[in-house]
């Protein structure tokens, strides 16, 4: 008699852990292996202009920025945006239409995922509504340069779904393309920086 399939609800990565999708330990997050997938997963299902695709980590690294353009902010809050995607280095990047079509299950993993990280680098599991408003602002600031100059969006269709960004320009971000190693580079400078930052202040 054959044995029941079980069906493996867990993600090998490069770093050797093995984490848990349901239950997710933060003792199985590395950074490293944050940098990586994030470097390789494809903002906008890969539909953008260029030689390379516009990464989540790339897009990480543009929140980051208009995020702390915007507000007077710490390493603290600094590191939760730059994280704010996170989870998308085990489950991916899925456009948001299709997030509202999948619904509770999908958000489950992604708040188990965010959480864990979160508790790795001794964050709060749960960022303040306040702090996740001002990330989803940037957020949307970030994804109105990304649709109008990578993704094929007119400025109409852009500001009607984004909104029009105010304070913030194309020259300010980091938004050409660039291979997976140089965006995975980039994502673990910033985040070895804030880290830094973090340790002068005795938060970590």
């Amino acid at each position: 008699m054959e044995a029941p399939f079980t069906a493996r609800a867990w993600q090998r990565m490069l770093s050797g852990r093995r984490l848990d999708l349901l239950d997710p330990s933060p003792l199985d997050i590395e950074v490293s292996d944050i940098a990586h997938g994030l470097a390789r997963v494809a903002r906008w299902n890969g539909q953008t202009f260029g030689d390379h695709a516009f990464s989540v980590a790339q897009h990480s690294l543009c929140v980051e920025e208009i995020f702390r353009r915007q507000n007077k902010c710490g390493p603290d809050e600094c590191l939760i945006a730059l994280l704010h995607d996170a989870p998308e280095y085990v489950i991916g990047d899925m456009i948001s239409p299709f997030k509202a079509i999948v619904g509770g299950g999908y958000k489950t993993v992604e708040k188990r995922l965010e959480s864990a990280v979160h508790l790795r680098f001794g964050l709060p599991p749960s960022p303040p509504e306040t702090l996740k408003a001002k990330i989803k602002k940037a957020d949307r600031t970030s994804a109105y340069f990304e649709a109008t100059l990578l993704a094929g969006f007119s400025n109409e269709e852009a500001k009607k779904f984004f909104g029009l960004p105010r304070g913030i320009t194309r020259e300010m971000l980091f938004l050409d393309p660039v291979p997976a190693h140089e965006a995975q580079a980039r994502f673990q400078a910033r985040f070895d920086a804030i880290e830094a930052e973090r340790r002068a202040a005795g938060r970590t």
